[in-house]
């Protein structure tokens, strides 16, 4: 688990190329430059780690590109110790962001061999968020709720009434919303039965599916 010079050369241009699509917040910017993406990927992946693009991982799954990674944490507008929702752990990229910019996180994960995988990974890359569950991002956390922030790293139909009702008054929550075509869209509580929705941009995501692998978990 080696991350060289030429690693880290290659993450200052990754960020340079970031801030000309529209990641401005330095300290995400600071992350993305800060954490090791190639160790999250498949070592035969490895040469396309710092190429804003997305790769497979695990489970029929993906890491992020890294500008989604970097649009959507800017997005949330994350304030150290903030409490922070991340429905889709996936590779724990994401995950690491967040706790790099000082999120209390509790993360789901619906795929067992992802939830694994990922487990054993953070700890040893230093990135551990809060609480790390297995289940159905659906249904959210209620027993930790409501939570500053909620991000979804995988495309929903429609939006989740639970997660919905799990987000604090003055709360922001962003999520890809769309069955064919996903847009990117921000959501803000601003009372406890008033919703603002911002629909930003298009894009692409894995499906967010419910209750999928969870009968197979031991």
């Amino acid at each position: 688990m080696k991350d060289t010079f030429k690693h880290q050369g290659l993450r200052n241009q990754l960020v340079s190329v970031l801030q000309t699509k529209g990641v401005t917040n330095t300290e995400v910017l600071a992350a993305i430059k800060e954490i090791p993406r190639h160790l999250y990927m498949d070592a035969s992946f490895e040469e396309y780690a710092y190429q804003d693009v997305a790769f497979p991982i695990a489970a029929e799954q993906t890491i992020s590109q890294p500008y989604t990674v970097g649009f959507q944490s800017q997005l949330l507008e994350i304030q150290p110790g903030e409490k922070v929702l991340e429905i889709g752990t996936g590779s724990g990229y994401q995950t690491s962001v967040l706790v790099h910019l000082g999120a209390v996180v509790y993360t789901i994960e619906r795929q067992q061999e992802l939830y694994k995988k990922t487990s054993n990974l953070l700890p040893k890359l230093g990135y551990r968020p809060k609480h790390m569950y297995f289940g159905d991002g659906y249904k959210g956390l209620p027993d930790f709720a409501p939570f500053d922030k909620i991000i979804v790293t995988c495309g929903a139909p429609f939006l989740p009434k639970p997660l919905l009702a799990q987000l604090k008054v003055g709360g922001r929550m962003v999520i890809p919303v769309g069955d064919e075509q996903q847009m990117m869209t921000l959501i803000t509580r601003n009372s406890p039965k008033e919703f603002d929705k911002q629909v930003i941009e298009e894009c692409a995501f894995v499906p967010m599916l419910k209750n999928k692998n969870l009968k197979n978990f031991s």
